[in-house]
This record gives C-alpha cells, sequence and structure tokens, in this order.
C-alpha cells in the first residue's frame, strides 16, 4: 500500500553477530519505523518496543547458543511480533523442540523461492522470486507449534511462522539488494507490527 505509515512504531533489530545487521536496521529506518540495534544481551525488561527483528548471525545453531544472548527469552516472554532471519530462524525452530543443523546442501548466494501458500510476509508477491541465503546450517525437523510456508530446492523450511503467536523466521535474507522484494517483506512484517498495536 503506497500510502503505509510506519511512524511511531518501535522496531528494534536484535544483533547476532550477522555481517548484515545493519542493512536491517536501514530498511526498518527508511520505510520509517523507529529503529536502533540493540545487543542480544539486553534483559527483557528494559525493552519498550512494538517488535523485534532477530538478525542473521555467523555462530553455529547448534554448538554456539550461548552467543544467542537472551534470544530464548524473548521467544518465552514477547506479545510483539518477532521476525528472525538465518541463525535466529534455525534458533526458533531448535528452541521450540525442533530439529537444526548442518545442512546437507549448504546456500550460498541466489535461490530460487518457492511459496507454498498463502503467507503474512509475502503478501501481494509472486509465488517463484529470487531470494539471497547464507547458511551452512538449517531446520531440519520443525516443532509442531510451527507451519512452513515455502521451500527452496535444497532447503525445505524457508518461511516458518509460529501457530498462535506473531513469531516469524525466514532462511534467507530479505534485508540484501539481491532478495526480490526484499523491501516488500519487511513492509508486510510492519503491517502485521501495526494492526497488533491498534488492536
Amino acid at each position: 500500500m503506497a500510502g503505509d505509515d510506519f511512524s511511531g512504531l518501535r522496531v528494534y533489530v536484535v544483533d547476532q553477530g550477522g555481517q548484515w545487521t545493519h542493512r536491517e536496521w536501514r530498511v526498518l529506518k527508511y520505510l520509517g519505523a523507529e529503529t536502533k540495534i540493540m545487543p542480544n544481551t539486553t534483559p527483557f525488561g528494559e525493552l519498550d518496543v512494538d517488535a523485534l527483528v532477530l538478525s542473521g548471525g555467523a555462530a553455529r545453531v547448534e554448538t554456539d547458543t550461548m552467543k544467542l544472548g537472551r534470544t530464548g527469552e524473548y521467544l518465552d516472554k514477547a506479545d510483539f511480533p518477532i521476525f528472525g532471519m538465518c541463525l535466529s530462524h534455525q534458533f526458533m525452530a531448535l528452541y521450540y523442540g525442533g530439529k537444526s543443523g548442518p545442512a546437507p546442501r549448504p546456500e550460498f548466494g541466489r535461490a530460487e523461492l518457492i511459496v507454498d501458500r498463502d503467507f503474512d510476509l509475502f503478501m501481494g508477491l509472486p509465488k517463484r522470486f529470487i531470494v539471497w541465503e547464507s547458511h551452512n546450517d538449517e531446520i531440519k525437523v520443525l516443532p509442531d507449534c510451527f507451519e512452513s510456508y515455502a521451500h527452496s530446492e535444497n532447503c525445505m523450511n524457508q518461511a516458518i511462522k509460529h501457530r498462535e503467536r506473531p513469531i516469524y523466521g525466514v532462511q534467507f535474507h530479505p534485508e540484501v539488494e539481491h532478495t526480490e522484494h526484499g523491501y516488500d517483506i519487511f513492509k508486510n512484517f510492519l503491517r502485521v507490527v501495526k494492526a497488533r498495536k491498534n488492536q
């Protein structure tokens, strides 16, 4: 929607050590949200936000979970939307009882995303488009509380959502210019945030 106004939405980016964390902040700022990058060690009680974006990172999801700080606390306690990418997407599945670990075929660079069914973050987008990948690990078993909405040739869980809560994850990087419709994905997330805030 051309007339979207996201001013007044506080959407902070949780830094998981990703190489593109600053780009997530930049996209949110460009779209008009109030945003800043915060360390993943920030206690939940200090947050005054309408949503969180959880960045990707270089850590390995099975062995380096301590590097994800208080991310589990945010997932446990948040009553606002959360959007996780790459490493954070994998961690969500692991945290809720699924399995994440080394991918049989890691993805780096271009991949074709295939949308399997309607998904909040892909509203108005094509059923196939190019995304940018950078991952050695992937979700291997999705927990029962999540559903999968898209896949690629080498990864079955490219986009997920919690069945009961506004918690979203994508394996790819919508914040980089190589991903088609990346800004639209962020816009759709901000629409979710705005609608929930206005309930």
